[in-house]
């Protein structure tokens, strides 16, 4: 069940969904911007758009645009050339959400800070010091 939530496009109280993150009026709005989106990629000419001449030749928000394709509304396979930004570095990608350089350095830093753990536990466990005292021989 949905839960009350403010638009975040005009901020007029709605109930939100799993599906709709939006008010129905803005909801609307974004449903012509498809329409509008869904026809430009339609033409032949257009097919091989990329995104900054997609936004440009319909006048719909990049952000819109990426929401959609995240969606699973625009299906890049049928662009070649239509992607979006790397979340991180800003570099164009076709599918999650991070390149596959920001990923690679993502997961080295994660095994670096795993081994550094396993340094710092290896170091405690030895760092149980034994003490020994030494007593004078009696003579």
């Amino acid at each position: 069940m949905g839960e009350l939530a403010n638009c975040p496009k005009c901020d007029v109280l709605f109930v939100q969904t799993q599906f709709r993150t939006v008010c129905d009026t803005c909801y609307k709005e974004e449903e012509k911007a498809y329409d509008i989106v869904y026809k430009f990629l339609r033409k032949r000419e257009n097919r091989t758009a990329e995104l900054e001449e997609v936004a440009e030749g319909t006048g719909v928000s990049k952000e819109l645009i990426i929401k959609f394709i995240r969606q699973g509304r625009i299906t890049l396979t049928h662009f070649p050339n239509l992607g979006y930004p790397c979340e991180k570095c800003g570099k164009t990608i076709r599918e999650d959400r991070l390149c596959g350089d920001c990923k690679d350095n993502i997961y080295r830093q994660l095994d670096q800070i795993e081994k550094e753990q396993l340094i710092r536990e290896k170091n405690q466990l030895s760092n149980n010091t034994t003490f020994y005292s030494h007593r004078p021989r009696s003579s």
